[in-house]
């Protein structure tokens, strides 16, 4: 088992994914952050089922860094409520490891 971990969230324009994950990798909270174009999510919100395309934004970090995370996309995001799962990463080669951990904040 790591600390590393993979966050989901998603966007509903390329040019909000693309400014959280900016902002996500400059302040050092994301090492990388994929951006998968044009996801259809069916969901229920508010009572109805609704659809909506949507940009899934693919966040590799480190558990630790959740609550800034957390913080960021709170305040970047026009979401009412935005999503956030993080996956653990039990293992991984140990050079992109190493690299996410050279990429992201140091630990406080």
């Amino acid at each position: 088992m790591t600390d590393k971990i993979v966050v989901l969230t998603t966007c509903d324009s390329e040019q909000q994914a693309t400014r959280i994950a900016r902002h996500l990798v400059e302040e050092r909270l994301a090492a990388c952050v994929n951006i998968i174009s044009r996801a259809t999510s069916v969901y229920r919100w508010k009572g109805k089922i609704e659809s909506a395309e949507e940009w899934l934004l693919i966040v590799k970090s480190r558990r630790e860094l959740v609550p800034d995370l957390r913080a960021a996309l709170e305040k970047l995001h026009s979401y009412e409520i935005p999503e956030l799962i993080t996956i653990s990463i039990d293992d991984g080669a140990a050079a992109y490891l190493a690299w996410l951990d050279d990429e992201l904040k140091a630990a406080e």
